[in-house]
């Protein structure tokens, strides 16, 4: 037969394969990544214009140079913070197709041939992300606009929802997100057509600690981006422009921890682990996180981002709040920092956008995992265990991955808050002499980290809902029989 032929899929449908559970999230979080995009841009060019019509503040330079860095950055963090949860998506996925690959390569496949279909279902996932949340984006944009209006004392005049910038956010989840497919899909090269004999395969914990490559540009990463988050603090005494240099080091040093996530976030599953006593189902679900480290670093290093991003601004908006505070002598009246509030509020909603796309991403590789483990749950349920037992089992893997990736990202994102915050401010005049802010204190909100142990609570039950569902639906039989 000829090579074309072999490596041709022939579907019921050209689309069939976005029925594939894990898809549909996928087309989401690119939904969500694009909608958070246009709503940004437009968001921060309408408080520019509102700014700019205020006549006390509205000759600020530095005030508009820092809206449009802030735009610049979280656009960039939703399209970075997207590329890794789709990346990890498609990773698991591809995992879970060892068999029907191997099964082509034996009749004639090319892994090139396979790694590409991967790679053109990830531009479709993308495009079709990046269409729906542009329109979801202007929709809200408008609701905003038209919402705030009434409350704004000195409305801007000419703004447009039209703004030619909103292209950048919509072509880059297009492309980050065939990019990170394409990423994703690299396992497919190692597939042989042997695999065919057996079912999903996820890398075991001693294979991840071979992967000597992949740590060691985890390690230059790491060690890059400290070096440029120190220089961003030093520059920031300077300029504010320092903020820059600092959010490229933060973005080398957390794709470093990403990179070599299944060595940095064992230890601490391992710890939290501990806190859930010796049972039976607590033992198992330790033991599983461990075994198969890489598939549970993927689900927590995103939580670990969205816990970061948020406790990052949190601790950057107070910090910056505190600074200002210390230059007024007596009481400061509320309306003084009213707008500063406001736009501190606006901003913690858009970067939770950010910690809502990780948390979707959890929910979808969870569920992916119990899908590819429906033997081994027929197995413990052959040998005795209950449904209620594997549904405890399921819910306690959901709270090691979420306790753990708590705790990791509230001490990270305290870290980048302070260095955002030191290489923004550091250089900016201060009451009463208009000399450089210098050293920034740095401060923590406890009112949004207990929200955020509250939430982290909230997510570990919604993402073990679906998958204890589909681990104690079928019968011990019908699991052992399936492939």
């Amino acid at each position: 037969m000829s090579g074309t032929l072999m490596e041709t899929p022939l579907p019921t449908s050209r689309l069939a394969w976005l029925r594939e559970r894990g898809m549909g999230a996928s087309v989401l979080v690119a939904t969500l990544s694009a909608a958070f995009g246009v709503t940004l841009v437009e968001t921060t060019v309408f408080i520019g214009a509102v700014l700019k019509a205020d006549p006390l503040i509205g000759d600020s330079g530095t005030l508009a140079v820092v809206v449009a860095i802030l735009s610049v950055l979280l656009t960039a963090v939703a399209m970075y913070v997207a590329a890794i949860v789709t990346a990890n998506t498609f990773s698991t996925i591809v995992a879970g197709r060892t068999r029907q690959i191997a099964l082509l390569r034996l009749i004639g496949a090319t892994a090139r041939s396979q790694r590409l279909q991967v790679g053109q279902q990830g531009l479709t996932v993308g495009v079709l992300g990046a269409t729906a949340g542009l329109l979801i984006g202007l929709g809200l944009s408008a609701a905003g606009v038209a919402i705030s209006g009434p409350f704004i004392a000195n409305p801007p005049v000419g703004f447009t929802l039209a703004q030619p910038l909103i292209i950048v956010p919509v072509v880059g989840v297009a492309l980050t997100t065939w990019l990170a497919s394409w990423v994703g899909s690299r396992r497919v090269l190692t597939v042989t057509p042997l695999q065919a004999l057996g079912g999903s395969v996820e890398l075991s914990r001693e294979e991840v600690a071979a992967g000597r490559g992949r740590h060691a540009v985890a390690g230059v990463l790491l060690g890059l981006g400290t070096l440029l988050l120190a220089a961003g603090v030093v520059l920031g005494l300077m300029s504010p422009l320092g903020v820059v240099v600092a959010f490229v080091g933060g973005l080398f040093s957390f794709t470093g921890l990403t990179l070599g996530a299944s060595l940095v976030m064992p230890p601490v599953l391992r710890a939290v682990g501990r806190m859930f006593g010796s049972s039976a189902t607590a033992r198992l679900a330790a033991e599983n996180a461990m075994r198969f480290s890489e598939r549970s670093s993927r689900m927590a290093i995103g939580v670990v981002m969205g816990v970061t991003l948020v406790t990052m601004f949190a601790v950057a908006l107070e910090s910056a709040k505190h600074m200002m505070m210390r230059q007024l002598d007596g009481e400061v009246p509320a309306e003084v920092f009213a707008p500063f509030d406001a736009f501190g509020a606006i901003m913690m909603v858009l970067v939770a956008v950010c910690a809502v796309i990780a948390a979707v991403g959890l929910v979808n590789l969870l569920t992916i995992g119990v899908v590819m483990r429906r033997r081994e749950l027929g197995l413990l349920r052959a040998i005795g265990l209950t449904g209620g037992q594997v549904r405890a089992m399921v819910l306690f893997e959901a709270a090691h991955i979420t306790i753990a990736a708590t705790l990791t990202g509230l001490v990270l994102g305290v870290v980048y808050g302070w260095v955002g915050a030191q290489s923004l401010l550091g250089s900016v005049p201060t009451l009463p002499n208009m000399e450089p802010a210098g050293f920034v204190a740095p401060y923590v909100p406890w009112l949004p980290m207990v929200i955020i142990v509250l939430a982290t609570a909230a997510l570990t039950l919604v993402a073990a809902a679906t998958p204890t569902r589909l681990a104690t639906r079928v019968t011990p039989v019908e699991a052992l029989a399936a492939e």
